[in-house]
């Protein structure tokens, strides 16, 4: 009987013993699942909601949530569709009704234009006109409307061929562009004093002027001129030349690309050009 009751004290025992180990480890491997797998959890659980309410015109919450992205998971791997989709949100927000921190609402008084507006907000009509959801230029005193209050800027950066469109000091959209062959496009701190709708263009050493429809008209469908004379950012008839270092000295952009950046950026907006 002793004996029999030996090995049963042995064998529950075993059993405890086989049951901590098997508690322990399986404490381990949910540590271990935590550590591992929650952080992407968590990711792939930010990622959709985010998605959700850029999908449903939450666009706010949506910007919220991907720069949350941005910050909390710098090292996922959706890293680069996240910057995307801010990007594309930022111009969403931007072309829309909805009251951001850096726009206001305005009541149009009786002597009022878009261009006036746009004066008086260092802005341009065009971007009110967007903005606003507007079919036409025609206003009516007492109407309220989006004005965007913030100061952008640019900066384009010569080594990668992109430009960043800035407000204040948030990077608002990343653009592909060309610069100069031979490192031609000048370095330093520009200011846009001309713009331009379907500029004509002069080919070097001729008179005659390239209408805006010829094919061999490089300017593209814009023209925004810096300070220094003969510089700026244009369109193309070349799209497959963007990112490259191909022009003559100035900032090329696909057609939609300078066509979207044209109607916000105002007349005296400063373009930094670095190496």
């Amino acid at each position: 009987m002793q004996k029999k009751n030996f090995i049963l004290a042995i064998s529950v025992i075993g059993i405890l013993l086989l049951g901590l180990v098997l508690f322990v480890n399986s404490k381990r491997r949910l540590e271990y699942t935590r550590k591992t797998e929650g952080p992407k959890l968590q990711a792939s659980a930010l990622f959709e909601l985010a998605r959700k309410d850029d999908e449903t015109g939450e666009l706010l919450k949506a910007k919220s949530a991907f720069m949350s992205f941005l910050n909390n998971f710098p090292n996922d791997s959706r890293l680069a569709e996240v910057g995307k989709r801010l990007s594309d949100l930022n111009i969403k927000i931007l072309f829309s009704p909805i009251i951001s921190a850096d726009s206001k609402l305005y009541e149009v008084e009786p002597k009022d234009s878009l261009i006036s507006i746009a004066k008086k907000f260092n802005t341009t009509p065009e971007l009110l006109k967007k903005s606003n959801n507007l079919a036409s230029e025609r206003i009516k005193p007492g109407m309220k409307l989006k004005v965007y209050t913030g100061e952008f800027s640019c900066v384009v950066d010569k080594s990668q061929n992109i430009l960043m469109l800035k407000s204040n000091e948030e990077v608002l959209k990343t653009y592909t562009v060309s610069t100069g062959k031979n490192n031609s496009t000048p370095t330093g701190t520009f200011k846009i004093v001309s713009k331009l709708t379907n500029p004509v263009w002069y080919k070097e050493g001729s008179a005659v002027p390239v209408p805006p429809e010829s094919p061999e008209n490089i300017l593209g469908s814009r023209w925004m001129g810096f300070t220094l004379a003969g510089y700026g950012i244009h369109g193309t008839t070349d799209p497959a030349s963007i990112g490259q270092h191909v022009t003559q000295g100035c900032v090329r952009m696909t057609n939609q690309d300078v066509e979207e950046l044209y109607d916000i950026l105002p007349l005296g907006t400063e373009v930094t050009i670095i190496d």
